[in-house]
């Protein structure tokens, strides 16, 4: 069957595209992928469900959306397939995908992209965009359920979309370096959601520290109280001596403590080591005022008495 595209793209996005569409012409009994007959940068595929997990015996189709830029840039994956896993007619968010280019690479391609698929489904969705996290009974229903599902784009049903699985087959697809690369894409996703679980751990840390810095400074302040209270309080020898009036709580010990006067460490020193120095610059000064008060007074008082004395003899 020949296919006629429109080629509106640069050269080496199409060449690129020609090229995965010979190499995924024939379904396996894993995944089967090929573009639309008129437009060669939407391709539809179809996956298995991963063994041992609650997609075990579904088929899923999608789409795959790839830019113009393609390979440089990342396609944009939509499934179409109620599976529970991933919203319907929605793009999801998966590191392959056009949601992070910054982690997409040349050298993947759509085959890498179908492995990626079903390696993910198993995983926690986490709010991540497109993502649901069904029950597994429900996802083990939908499984079911998916095999009676067709295409109208592409004419593709899911019970004849791959290749039946046989008891020598492998369940898992079989494709070294595609499969290399899926496993680089998981992990790359588990190291994103690492290093986003380690700030959220370091600033719960933190906040986590300074509470208990808080609270251990309450606590200091509360013993401290409840031992200068102990120690001023005599203790209680007998249970039939005179009732003593009910302590104070910490809190109301802390409030009294607080509109005192702050508390310093208690030094035993001598009561000339505790008077402040004296400024002898000071007392000198206030001395010479003094003195020369006193000489100013002296001078004034024998003006007068001569001015007094020279009055009685002018007079005699």
């Amino acid at each position: 069957k020949h296919r006629h595209f429109k080629l509106d793209s640069p050269a080496p996005a199409v060449k690129r595209l020609m090229k995965e569409a010979a190499e995924l012409r024939d379904p396996t009994e894993h995944y089967h992928a090929q573009p639309l007959e008129d437009n060669l940068f939407e391709w539809h595929f179809s996956v298995q469900g991963p063994p041992d997990s609650d997609f075990d015996g579904g088929v899923y189709h999608g789409r795959i959306v790839l830019p113009p830029e393609y390979p440089m840039k990342p396609p944009s994956i939509i499934l179409l397939t109620p599976n529970g896993r991933f919203e319907v007619g929605k793009k999801i968010c998966l590191s392959i995908s056009g949601h992070h280019p910054e982690t997409w690479q040349p050298s993947w391609s759509i085959r890498t992209a179908l492995i990626a698929i079903i390696g993910f489904m198993p995983t926690k969705g986490e709010g991540a965009i497109g993502s649901l996290d069904y029950t597994p009974e429900e996802r083990r229903a939908l499984a079911k359920k998916s095999l009676d599902f067709c295409c109208d784009a592409c004419s593709s049903c899911m019970r004849s979309a791959l290749l039946a699985l046989s008891p020598d087959s492998d369940p898992r697809p079989v494709d070294p370096q595609a499969h290399r690369l899926a496993q680089q894409i998981n992990f790359k996703a588990e190291s994103s959601s690492s290093a986003a679980d380690s700030g959220s751990s370091v600033a719960a840390a933190s906040s986590n520290s300074e509470s208990s810095a808080t609270a251990e400074r309450d606590a200091e302040d509360t013993a401290s109280a409840e031992q200068a209270e102990s120690s001023s309080v005599a203790p209680q020898t007998s249970s039939e001596g005179p009732s003593i009036p009910a302590a104070p709580s910490p809190l109301q010990r802390r409030s009294q403590n607080q509109s005192q006067s702050p508390r310093y460490p208690a030094f035993t020193a001598s009561p000339a080591a505790q008077l402040p120095p004296q400024d002898t610059s000071h007392t000198a000064l206030a001395v010479l005022i003094v003195l020369l008060t006193l000489a100013l007074a002296a001078l004034i008082f024998r003006r007068i008495y001569l001015a007094h004395e020279y009055k009685f003899d002018y007079e005699l």
